[in-house]
């Protein structure tokens, strides 16, 4: 065959050399044909996958997070942040030193005339570092040396639907994004089979509802799952019995194309996409979620591990497990609720019947995870949405009360911090004489976000999102992430 019938279109090549030439070309053009090909497909699948994993920024030392929420407000002085002087001066008025001229707002007392409330823990020291911890937490405290105790933090919301949306969202107000919903914005999730945030209640009810692991103004699929306490956790997870896979699938695939037309005219009604979206991952979940919640296939020893041979902490040790086969699971983030530390009366009760119900899961969850080689990898945080007062909770305008509760107190209170790649075995901050307000190294819920965020690898100054006029982010116009440098070095 000669070399113009070669080829095939436009003129006949003139030599051999213009034949090769042309030839080598048409190689080029295939080879570019098939990167576009691969670089649409992508785009494709970015946009029909808006959670898909992102590479972190920078290195990140985490790569789930699981928040143990104590919501009600555990007090500081009774369980981290010991204050012998609270048992020296008890019934007496708080030194002036502390109450200043300054009015402080609390819910129910007036702090110049309430008197100072001991606890009736005992602080231990605990581990080679010598950490001090209440013998409410004896189990937690074992694992002294992997704590990192921050009692310094503080924020100005002392009731606490706002206290606990401020925690949550960075925001007291509403429609603002949750920690974890800012989290998936950033780094999209691992898990393609599960819900990439996950929320578990183990009593009550989130104060602040569903907003605290809302969305806010981000795209309503980047929102929390609430999984149920009884019975499934997801309503509908398993498929109807009437459907075999092949035709479940072909239902959805016709009725996302369908969704998909109608939404090219309402490309900004994000809760449309986030429905879309939750068709497949519904799909895909029909066979991930039972085998989660079977917790049958976990060894006696396990369950006993996480207290669940305990009538007073089997629901928290059920949480505190399932939080452990979510994060192993590819899971970004997971946060337990355990409501209850309201204690405004009968503290000392109060806060051993909560710990009881808490302190041997989160003992479990620690070793477990240790065990496992996933605490390196896993941050784990502890705390409620604010302390309470040195004081004893009283009416401000009636005879001052001398029971045995304490009143919110945002101005000064503790939270811990283990795995994730910091440092445990150290504290960080203090507050002042009595334990009411952070006094040194203080610490804003702004800066415990950032922490966070920068440990798994994102910069909080970055990851932003424009809504009413400007770049929105979780730290808003604060926040600083040199708590995360302290907590990693040794």
């Amino acid at each position: 065959m000669s070399i113009e019938r070669c080829t095939g279109y436009g003129p006949p090549a003139r030599s051999r050399r213009d034949f090769l030439a042309r030839l080598g070309g048409g190689f080029g053009a295939v080879a570019a044909s098939y990167l576009l090909e691969r670089e649409a497909i992508a785009a494709t699948a970015a946009a029909r996958n808006p959670l898909a994993a992102k590479a972190p920024p920078f290195p990140a030392k985490a790569r789930a997070v699981i928040q143990l929420f104590m919501q009600g407000g555990p007090s500081q002085v009774d369980t981290f942040d010991p204050k012998p002087i609270l048992t020296r001066l008890h019934g007496q008025p708080p030194p002036a030193s502390v109450v200043g001229e300054n009015k402080t707002f609390l819910q129910f007392t007036d702090l110049g005339r309430a008197p100072l409330l001991a606890p009736r823990a005992v602080f231990r020291k605990s581990g080679q570092s010598g950490l001090e911890i209440s013998n409410l937490f004896e189990q937690v405290a074992r694992f002294a040396d992997d704590l990192a105790v921050i009692r310094s933090c503080h924020h100005d919301a002392f009731t606490h639907g706002p206290a606990v949306q401020l925690l949550n969202t960075g925001v007291s107000r509403l429609g603002h994004p949750s920690l974890g919903a800012w989290t998936l914005y950033g780094l999209g999730a691992e898990s393609e089979n599960l819900p990439a945030y996950v929320v578990l209640v183990t009593d009550g009810s989130i104060t602040a509802g569903p907003a605290a692991y809302g969305a806010g103004f981000l795209p309503a699929l980047y929102q929390g799952t609430l999984l149920r306490r009884k019975g499934a956790p997801i309503l509908n997870a398993r498929s109807a019995l009437e459907f075999e896979t092949s035709g479940q699938r072909a239902l959805l695939d016709l009725v996302r194309w369908h969704n998909e037309r109608h939404q090219e005219e309402r490309a900004q009604n994000s809760e449309l996409s986030a429905r879309i979206a939750s068709y497949e991952l519904a799909f895909r979940m029909q066979a991930a979620v039972p085998d989660l919640a079977d917790l049958s296939k976990e060894t006696e020893a396990t369950r006993k591990l996480y207290g669940m041979d305990e009538a007073a902490s089997e629901p928290f040790g059920r949480n505190c497990l399932l939080a452990r086969r979510l994060v192993e699971r590819g899971v970004r983030l997971v946060q337990v609720y355990k409501d209850g530390w309201d204690a405004h009366g009968g503290c000392d009760e109060n806060h051993a019947r909560n710990a009881r119900a808490v302190d041997g899961p989160i003992a479990g969850l620690l070793q477990d995870l240790k065990q496992r080689g996933l605490l390196e990898s896993t941050l784990v945080t502890w705390g409620g949405e604010f302390g309470r007062t040195p004081v004893t909770d009283g009416q401000s305008n009636s005879a001052v009360r001398t029971g045995d509760g304490r009143d919110h107190n945002p101005y000064g209170f503790s939270t811990w911090m283990a795995g994730g790649g910091i440092r445990g075995g150290k504290v960080i901050g203090a507050t002042d004489e009595i334990g009411f307000r952070a006094a040194e190294d203080k610490v804003h819920v702004h800066d415990l976000h950032a922490t966070i965020l920068t440990l798994l690898g994102v910069d909080h100054k970055k990851l932003t999102y424009f809504f009413q006029g400007r770049d929105q982010r979780l730290t808003d116009v604060g926040g600083e992430n040199d708590l995360a440098e302290r907590l990693l070095r040794g």
